[in-house]
């Protein structure tokens, strides 16, 4: 049984909205890995999305510093984000990626596992001492009371 769209069967409602796409933009861009990787690497704002075990969403603005394909994200060990992502280590992320001067951004998106480390942790201390964490560090958010920081793999797949 088909699915149905306001009455009318999805496929064809779907069908015609990819056509009138195909007809207005050109295909899409393909990007190397690499070329991903530098595109975050280059940024360090995002959108953090995570869920509590109970099944609520919560979406924060992030400042992150990619370390080895990582992103490692500062914050306080109370906060919402910590508490979510130690009841379920699911994250989902976007990353804004502005190609032209006007009109919205393309984005980066992808979901991760995440873990949140300690300021003690030696993944996080290694990452500190090769500088790549400057951006998220360098106001003393290894010494921050009650800070933690939260850090989340690259996955193998994103969509851009």
């Amino acid at each position: 049984m088909m699915d149905t769209l306001i009455g009318r069967p999805y496929g064809s409602v779907m069908e015609q909205q990819h056509a009138r796409t195909a007809q207005t933009h050109p295909a899409p861009l393909e990007l190397a890995p690499t070329d991903v990787v530098e595109a975050i690497r280059k940024r360090s704002f995002a959108t953090l999305a995570t869920t509590s075990a109970e099944g609520r969403p919560h979406a924060a603005g992030i400042l992150y510093a990619l370390s080895n394909d990582r992103l490692y994200v500062s914050t306080k060990a109370s906060s919402r984000k910590a508490r979510n992502i130690l009841e379920n280590p699911r994250v989902a992320i976007t990353i804004a990626v502005r190609r032209a001067p006007v009109g919205p951004p393309s984005s980066i998106i992808f979901q991760a596992d995440a873990r949140v480390l300690d300021l003690d942790d030696p993944d996080l201390r290694q990452a500190a001492a090769s500088g790549d964490l400057k951006a998220v560090t360098s106001h003393g958010e290894l010494e921050l009371p009650g800070g933690c920081f939260i850090e989340i793999a690259l996955p193998r797949k994103v969509v851009t």
